[in-house]
């Protein structure tokens, strides 16, 4: 389940502080599995890693090839043959049809000027080292929220590093397993990064091997984890490791992503969920540390809505993209990745603020591991109606996003002043309107903001705000000064 899922409304159990301390542990590796032939595939009802024959101890089966060794042997024939569903007759050891690879899409408009792949994460001048909060930080033993042991049979708790699909550095993982069901789940976190990971870094034909329902790497990850094999699981983590090195290095990787142009829904999730739960969630409590009846209320935009604003408002990553009251950060952040584009966001709410700055770094490691370039983010502090930078950037903008959800009519009256110095075809969207209905031009109200503003009223669904699950409407207005220049050229003529 996602983090973004969890976000509670007002009044609900917030997940406790960690602590500033990084724990120091063991990591154990094992090695990979013996080669063998593509076709010399156990039982279905076997376990690759820790089959039948094993005991509670998990003792890696080493007759079965891995996956890294499958991949291998596809690579040297020179034709490689698509199963399609009418075909019949083959054997049960024949390779699974390659899965059609799910579009790289999100509701942000196509940019084709953007490239994916970064350079830098691809890189290994600098070994791929730099800060970052791993798995192990906010998920182990000795962290405030309890957790136990995954694996009970080795004894010990035990750690893995996971390999992302850049040449960056590994991320810990201590197998451990929360005692609440909401808390921050290492080894749910691992299998949803790896199924990502196949669906939009490898050929379809490799990532079929991955998914195969009888013997793939996935399959044999959960029932692992089901039988409660330690030993099998860290010996399939090491698996996928090497193979997911080995796509890297002979180029597998950068090519799909230079092919595509565009970053689904469920990739961009991954990444902000990830971040999410790495800064917010263990501090999430001061967020709630707010005035009701004022300006600064706390409240989230869920990243399906906001992949609509992006689609609906046409962003693209040559546009400069404003959020006024941005919170921890998490829409400034997604329009970054998702689109690209140079993104801005301001925030008065202390608490928020810091939150928002270290989401900010952490969220340049999460994309530095799985090797995509984003957009340049800026985060400010302060009154936007103030904030220099703010005031200056606001006439470039092609897109404002204000949850004034909870602005007071002063604040908003306020804001709209600022409207009038925006360019022609800018879009501002916001959860309230800012022009009365029915309002109309006159000669008594030329110098009012709500005279170059077209507005639209759109509509959202259930489970896209956080302190809701409720749909409702929000508001795209468009700069336009075409009526009023229409109405004075009138007035001047009569």
């Amino acid at each position: 389940m996602s983090f973004f899922s969890l976000i509670q409304k007002k009044g609900s159990k917030p997940i406790p502080p960690a602590p500033n301390s990084i724990r120091r542990e063991t990591v154990h590796s094992s090695s990979s599995a013996k080669k063998n032939s593509f076709l010399n595939i156990a039982r279905p009802n076997s376990l690759n890693s820790a089959s039948r024959r094993t005991g509670r101890k998990g003792t890696t089966d080493r007759s079965r090839p891995t996956i890294q060794e499958h991949v291998r042997k596809r690579k040297q024939s020179q034709h490689t043959r698509l199963v399609s569903d009418s075909d019949s007759g083959e054997s049960d050891t024949t390779p699974q049809t390659p899965r059609k690879r799910p579009r790289m899409v999100t509701g942000a408009p196509k940019s084709i000027k953007r490239q994916l792949r970064s350079v830098t994460a691809f890189s290994d001048d600098d070994h791929g080292i730099f800060p970052m909060v791993h798995a192990s930080d906010i998920a182990a033993l000795d962290r405030p929220i309890k957790y136990r042991v995954a694996f009970p049979e080795q004894g010990e708790h035990e750690a893995i590093q996971l390999q992302y699909p850049s040449a960056s550095q590994q991320e810990r993982f201590d197998l451990v397993e929360p005692l609440q069901k909401d808390d921050f789940k290492p080894i749910e976190d691992i299998t949803e990064t790896l199924e990502v990971v196949m669906d939009y870094y490898l050929p379809p034909e490799d990532a079929a091997l991955f998914k195969n329902d009888s013997h793939g790497l996935i399959r044999r990850l959960k029932r692992a984890i089901d039988k409660r094999y330690g030993q099998a699981f860290m010996s399939l983590i090491q698996e996928w490791n090497n193979a997911i090195t080995e796509a890297r290095i002979d180029g597998r990787i950068a090519r799909v992503l230079d092919e595509s142009s565009e970053l689904d829904l469920r990739l961009i999730e991954r990444i902000l969920t990830q971040t999410y739960a790495r800064i917010v969630s263990p501090r999430v409590s001061t967020l709630r540390q707010y005035e009701n009846g004022t300006d600064n209320v706390y409240g989230e935009l869920l990243p399906k809505f906001v992949s609509d604003i992006f689609r609906v408002t046409g962003l693209g990553s040559d546009h400069v993209f404003v959020d006024l009251g941005s919170g921890v950060g998490n829409v400034t952040l997604q329009a970054a990745l998702e689109v690209g584009c140079e993104s801005w966001g301001c925030e008065i709410m202390e608490n928020a603020c810091v939150l928002a700055e270290l989401q900010e770094q952490e969220f340049k490691a999460r994309c530095r591991l799985w090797g995509l370039a984003v957009g340049r983010v800026n985060l400010e502090r302060g009154d936007f109606l103030e904030n220099q930078k703010i005031i200056k950037v606001l006439p470039k903008a092609d897109v404002i996003l204000v949850n004034n959800q909870a602005f007071t009519p002063e604040l908003n009256d306020r804001l709209t002043s600022h409207f009038l110095d925006l360019k022609e075809g800018c879009q501002v969207v916001s959860l309230k309107s800012f022009v009365p209905a029915g309002h109309r031009i006159t000669s008594r109200n030329l110098n009012s903001a709500y005279n170059v503003l077209e507005v639209e009223e759109k509509h959202y669904y259930s489970a896209c705000v956080s302190w809701t699950d409720a749909p409702g409407s929000y508001y795209v207005s468009r700069k336009d000064s075409s009526r009023l220049r229409a109405f004075s050229t009138h007035v001047g003529a009569g």
